[in-house]
């Protein structure tokens, strides 16, 4: 009997039709149809990459899983008029069952499009991302089975049958199932709007940065929470209900989830005031790095030996924060050395100001000026002050190529730099060595000369 009922439905169609000149009919329809569907996939994909070449990698990855869905939804439509055109002139068993898998296919792969695009960020998938696809593609198989078997109406009637109670409520096994997929598809399409909209405040460019993040963090939240308010109302929740959760929720987050509510709220201040920006060098709490990313809860800082460290926003709302980096990303920065007594000090100046010429992110305007700053025990103290392009990136390396042009030009002009001059008299007494009287041992700084020791007295 089992067998009577399945052959009922569209197995027995194909199995009334095959053999017969009208089997012949559909097999040329549907082929056809499908060629045609082929050809409006490429030539429409084709229009779709020329639109995606200049998007981010996120909405390539998205848009293969959309390419997939082309053919088999035009196919699915075109097979479907045709059914509809030929079903009074002859059995067309064969395009209702080629709808089946047609309709599945593209469903899955449309789910696949939205959910990468929810779940795939920077064209890296989410965990989430494999289990939503893995269930969508698990019931959209069973549900294509159960409808060529014939049997979707007795497994929704066995759903209906089965009753329980959750609290005060009694609900269905279909009921519940219905109203978790209206749940999911809701916030699952919710999250999608919310990233659709999230690119295109990303990318206003006139808007500020921080305001961006605010706007498009805010947009999503608001779609999540519309989203959850429809699929409540369609399932039969009574929304006023959320009242006495909301209250709940407002008591839970002033007593033990005061921290994380403090953070989220910091967040929002430091995305609006923009006192902080993406890119800015701080040191905040004895951590020196650049921040790479700003999230409502917390930010990413990642430091000069490139690990990264999450800051909760409260403290960088109540600590003090030093912000390195400033509207004209200059800093100051100096170069000392000394000459020798006898050296020409014109010359000097000179050559210091040349070693400065032409050196990678030193600013020609103000220039680099050389100052005579004192008179030191062994020579002239000189001073290079000069000016460096994204003095946060560091100035250690930029003063090191000016020492160096400093040392090479010195001595291609001869400008002695120094040595520390030390004198020791020995005066009476026993000597080393058996030698008696007084010895003088000396470093001549002016010309870097080391004399020999004087004979004893």
């Amino acid at each position: 009997m089992t067998q009577n009922r399945i052959l009922s439905h569209m197995l027995a169609g194909i199995v009334r039709d095959y053999g017969e000149p009208v089997m012949i009919w559909q097999a040329s329809t549907l082929l056809g149809t499908l060629l045609v569907a082929w050809l409006l996939a490429r030539l429409v994909r084709r229009k779709l990459d020329s639109h995606r070449r200049a998007r981010h990698e996120a909405a390539r990855f998205g848009a293969e899983s959309l390419h997939k869905a082309l053919f088999p939804l035009l196919g699915g439509a075109l097979v479907w008029v045709a059914q509809t055109v030929l079903d009074e002139y002859m059995s067309t068993s064969l395009l209702e069952l080629a709808l089946v898998p047609l309709i599945g296919i593209a469903l899955i792969y449309i789910v696949f499009f939205i959910a990468r695009r929810v779940f795939a960020r920077s064209g890296q998938a989410h965990a989430w991302l494999s289990i939503t696809e893995k269930l969508v593609s698990f019931l959209v198989w069973i549900g294509m089975v159960a409808t060529v078997l014939g049997i979707q109406d007795d497994v929704l009637r066995w759903m209906e049958s089965v009753h329980f109670r959750v609290g005060t409520a009694h609900m269905t096994l279909l009921s519940l199932t219905t109203g978790l997929m209206w749940v999911c598809a809701t916030v699952i399409l919710a999250l999608w709007l919310g990233s659709v909209y999230e690119d295109r405040v990303m990318r206003a460019h006139s808007i500020d940065a921080n305001l961006r993040v605010v706007l498009s963090r805010l947009g999503r939240a608001l779609f999540v929470l519309a989203a959850l308010l429809v699929s409540f109302s369609l399932v039969g929740i009574d929304i006023t209900v959320l009242g006495v959760f909301g209250g709940a929720l407002g008591v839970g987050l002033g007593f033990s989830l005061q921290k994380i509510a403090s953070n989220y709220v910091s967040g929002f201040i430091i995305l609006i005031d923009r006192s902080l920006r993406i890119g800015d060098t701080i040191n905040v709490a004895g951590l020196q790095g650049q921040v790479t990313e700003i999230r409502t809860r917390y930010t990413t800082v990642r430091g000069l030996d490139g690990i990264e460290t999450l800051i909760p926003n409260e403290k960088l709302v109540t600590d003090v924060v030093q912000n390195h980096s400033s509207y004209l990303t200059r800093g100051y920065a100096k170069a000392a050395v000394q000459i020798a007594y006898t050296a020409d000090l014109d010359r000097a100046l000179a050559l210091l100001v040349e070693a400065a010429r032409d050196v990678e992110r030193v600013v020609a305007d103000p220039a680099p000026a050389a100052y005579l700053v004192g008179f030191g025990a062994d020579g002239i103290n000189l001073e290079l002050g000069f000016w460096i392009e994204e003095a946060a990136k560091g100035t250690a390396g930029t003063r090191s190529t000016i020492n160096r042009n400093i040392w090479r030009l010195f001595n291609e002009h001869g400008i002695s730099i120094p040595y520390t001059r030390r004198d020791v008299h020995l005066v009476g007494g026993a000597l080393p060595l058996g030698l008696g009287g007084a010895v003088e041992i000396g470093r001549e700084g002016a010309n870097g000369t080391l004399p020999a020791d004087e004979p004893a007295a």
